[in-house]
């Protein structure tokens, strides 16, 4: 809208349509939203990076914190195995 009128917007390289005076873009993104596989229409800053929902942003949340507990149990395993071997070696690993 220009003013008090609507106005007629052309795709941008993206295939997006941009609306300068929000800072946002508006396009079609396929994927699963809602356990539905379809085309979407989403929100885009506008330098083409897709805006996303609340319920994405948990899930790689979500997923972040995961990796970050398997690493850390495989650092624990790590550790104790070192401190078998030193144990075997007659060196007490808490002193």
């Amino acid at each position: 809208m220009a003013g008090t009128k609507y106005e007629l917007v052309e795709a941008n390289e993206r295939g997006h349509y941009p609306i300068p005076a929000l800072g946002v873009e508006l396009g079609i993104w396929s994927g699963r939203y809602q356990n539905l596989e379809l085309p979407w229409l989403r929100w885009w800053d506008s330098k083409g990076n897709l805006l996303t929902t609340s319920e994405e942003r948990l899930e790689t949340t979500e997923l972040l914190l995961a990796q970050e507990s398997q690493k850390a149990e495989r650092e624990r395993q790590r550790a104790e195995k070192l401190a078998e071997k030193l144990r075997a070696m007659g060196i007490d690993p808490e002193e």
